[in-house]
């Protein structure tokens, strides 16, 4: 994997790439974009995270890619996405998880070169070698609580997968759920998901979904929570497998919430590693070191790289990372750490509370390693 950095100066925003690129195989690009802040308004930065963007894909190595996903991360969800522009051609997610660099916005975005993409009443689905990718992003309702509003969105996402001859429990790769509140609407998220979950035969003895819940604020303020999901078809049931890492975590259903800790997706050419969001915890299910940031990031990049390993992969590997913090003064410390451990892997350091209030720091990632198995298909 290739990553480096490209700044456009004159524009005030700079692109953190991770390059997957094969000869002859489809291409895969994480960015994070991320723009420099000059005391302006939204509308200011906006602009110049879109020429961003357009700058990007004309770039010569990434130049003829689609862009598959785009999650912006922002200051002011409810003011700012109304200025947006509507886009049709990938899946977006807006969330109010504010970039802690000083600026009001930020993006992350997923682009492939080599298959076929196209949006599929609101699903993006790029398909290449018989495999189907089914990314659908900002789900979210506006009436009831945080359990109803999740049984819903749980509901209408499995109709949706029904149209694609597939399932929650045998398709679905990795899912996320922004709550609005976290400390306080987390625990009806929770227990509606694990109540969806056990009707669609995912339970304890089955498995679980890679997910990250955490918290973050829908631009609509009647929306507790906020849904984002990846669904794969045309795979054989053992390319998929499932990350514990024993000695450093436990499962997360002897503490009452449902998803696994990792899942890995085996191609005949490559291997996806989608971590759910990790943070300092034992394998009792005890949070170490609290109170102390410092501590708490290094244990979590234990459990992390537990994980990869266990996964076939390593830090090498990541293709993008996203860091949630509770406490926005910590930022300076974690960024420092951070920029010494992963210099050139994109990364972006939001605003949002993790589901226990003596959580600090939680984390997410991607990896993607090069893989030589002749009994899958190429991705």
């Amino acid at each position: 994997m290739n990553k480096y950095k490209v700044s456009w100066k004159d524009l005030g925003v700079e692109a953190e790439i991770a390059a997957f690129t094969p000869q002859n195989k489809v291409e895969e690009y994480h960015v994070l974009l991320h723009v420099e802040s000059k005391d302006e308004l939204f509308e200011g930065q906006l602009k110049r995270i879109y020429e961003g963007e357009e700058r990007l894909l004309q770039l010569p190595q990434i130049s003829g890619a689609n862009t598959i996903l785009k999650r912006y991360f922002l200051s002011d969800a409810t003011n700012q996405q109304p200025l947006m522009r509507q886009e049709q051609d990938c899946s977006i997610s807006v969330i109010q998880q504010p970039p802690l660099d000083g600026s009001k916005i930020a993006v992350w975005m997923y682009l492939q070169k080599g298959t076929k993409v196209a949006n599929i009443n609101g699903v993006i689905v790029a398909e290449h070698n018989g495999y189907r990718h089914l990314w659908k992003m900002g789900m979210h309702e506006h009436k009831g609580d945080s359990a109803w509003q999740t049984e819903s969105l749980l509901i209408s996402y499995e109709e949706t997968l029904q149209n694609f001859h597939a399932t929650l429990a045998d398709n679905c790769i990795r899912t996320w759920f922004f709550v609005r509140d976290v400390d306080t609407q987390y625990e009806g998220m929770v227990k509606a998901r694990k109540a969806n979950f056990a009707e669609q035969g995912l339970t304890e003895r089955t498995h679980y979904i890679s997910s990250t819940g955490i918290g973050g604020l829908p631009a609509d303020t009647r929306a507790l929570v906020q849904m984002g999901t990846y669904a794969l078809t045309g795979f054989e049931p053992k390319q998929q497998r499932y990350l514990y890492a024993p000695t450093h975590l436990d499962p997360t259903y002897e503490y009452g919430v449902t998803f696994e800790r990792g899942t890995v997706m085996e191609y005949g050419d490559r291997a996806h590693v989608f971590l759910s969001g990790t943070a300092s915890i034992n394998n009792k299910g005890e949070v170490l070191h609290i109170g102390n940031i410092v501590k708490q990031t290094e244990r979590m990049w234990e459990n992390v790289g537990v994980l990869l390993e266990e996964g076939g992969t390593s830090f090498d590997n990541v293709a993008q990372i996203i860091v949630y913090l509770r406490d926005l003064c910590d930022y300076s410390t974690v960024k420092a750490m951070f920029d010494k451990k992963f210099p050139d892997t994109p990364k972006i350091i939001t605003l949002a509370p993790v589901c226990r209030p003596t959580w600090l720091i939680e984390m997410e990632c991607i990896a993607v390693k090069e893989r030589r198995n002749a009994a899958y298909r190429d991705f």
